[in-house]
């Protein structure tokens, strides 16, 4: 028999009581299982088949619901600790059953707990009904038994949906149609008849049917969620491009040259889309807006970044210019006018202002040429080199006369 995923207790943002939470993690526990080792039997049933192939989607989407749902068994288990829990923890553990499972590779979708093991369950029946492997004596009661606890979770999901607008157009004749059948196969069945060429197939449907319900709910709710980050993105994205406009106002008065990138228009891609499949294609587009904005920031930062580098920089080395004297030297400070000029000017030549600068620190970092040193006094006045006329005497002032 294919295992059977049990009841959840409460509800989203409701806390089960302690008894309720305890058998629940029993039963999940024991349906993990069972339900591994029926996959690993499916799985090697599947390899020895005629067409393995055709059964690897099926396989694979199982085997990554298990997966997530036996995560998040650990993770339930961890808050339940041994049933120590207060009112705030079974709260928690509500919020991990109801919750949304983390994205994993292979489930396209976000589903709970409760959704993700009645998707297993149904992949189960399909698969072990698509390899033949339900032997031919099983109970009849036992399978009528099963496929009305799953019309009725049919039923349940078509009458009460988390949110009407994902259920299917068709839906409530899916469920009436499987209703009927299983009324009548059931009275067949009373009346002594061989239905199990019957029941396979009834199976079969309301297999698909709870698939697809499950499916089309959990895709409507992703669609729903993706269309909510997209509005908000979008106002985030007009936002920053606003801002971005008045950063390249700034840019183009202070420096030249300038980037050239233009900033992306985020209205020309219109309001957000209502259909799943445009919403996808919207959020796309938002993100490309998102990269070509975050490309025009940057260069329009760095232009202006680099302009308060250069001022930065020559204030620097004029204290340094000061600190060690060079600021005294004509050549230094005739640099450091030209450079404070470069920097005042509306725009600011960025790679003649860096050029100024460059060679004003070039002159400050280079020591002063040491002056002559005196002669000593009586000492005789050096030689002058051969070929030069000898120096001047000073004229005798006459006596009584001061020099």
């Amino acid at each position: 028999m294919t295992a059977v995923a049990p009841l959840a207790p409460g509800r989203l943002g409701v806390a089960a009581t302690a008894e309720e939470l305890r058998t629940y993690l029993e039963e999940l526990g024991r349906w993990r299982e069972e339900r591994k080792a029926e996959l690993d039997r499916l799985d090697q049933a599947a390899l020895d088949a005629a067409e393995s192939d055709s059964y690897t989607a099926d396989i694979t989407l199982s085997m990554a619901l298990w997966q997530a749902v036996a995560d998040r068994h650990d993770q339930i288990l961890a808050a339940w600790d041994s049933g120590r829990v207060t009112t705030e923890d079974r709260e928690r553990i509500s919020q991990l059953v109801w919750g949304r499972l983390e994205a994993r590779a292979g489930v396209g979708m976000a589903v709970s707990v409760v959704e993700a093991c009645r998707l297993s369950d149904a992949l189960a029946v399909q698969l072990r009904a698509r390899l033949d492997l339900d032997p031919l004596g099983l109970d009849v009661a036992a399978r009528m038994r099963t496929l009305r606890a799953q019309v009725e979770r049919i039923r349940d999901l078509v009458t009460d949906p988390p949110d009407p607008a994902g259920l299917p157009p068709d839906a409530a004749a899916t469920l009436d149609h499987l209703d009927h059948r299983l009324v009548e196969l059931s009275a067949r069945a009373r009346r002594g008849a061989d239905v199990t060429g019957g029941l396979r197939g009834l199976e079969t449907d309301a297999v698909l049917a709870e698939r697809d319900l499950i499916v089309a709910l959990a895709r409507h709710r992703d669609a729903g969620r993706d269309a909510a980050r997209a509005a908000t993105l979008r106002t985030e994205l007009t936002a920053r491009a606003s801002t971005l406009r008045e950063l390249v106002d700034r840019c183009v008065a202070a420096v030249t040259p300038v980037p050239r990138f233009a900033v992306p228009d985020v209205t020309a891609l219109g309001p957000v889309p209502t259909a799943p499949g445009d919403v996808v294609t919207y959020l796309a587009r938002l993100s490309a807006v998102e990269r070509a904005l975050g490309v025009a920031e940057t260069a329009y930062s760095a232009a202006l970044a680099h302009h308060r580098e250069l001022r930065g920089l020559l204030d620097g080395y004029r204290a340094m210019a000061a600190a060690t004297g060079r600021d005294a030297d004509p050549a230094v400070a005739a640099a450091c006018r030209a450079a404070r000029e470069a920097l005042r000017a509306t725009p600011c030549d960025l790679d003649a202002t860096a050029r100024l600068v460059s060679r004003y620190q070039s002159l400050v970092r280079t020591p002063a040429a040491p002056a002559p040193a005196p002669s000593p006094p009586g000492t005789a006045p050096a030689p002058s080199p051969p070929g030069t006329a000898p120096a001047p005497t000073p004229p005798i002032p006459p006596p009584g006369r001061t020099a």
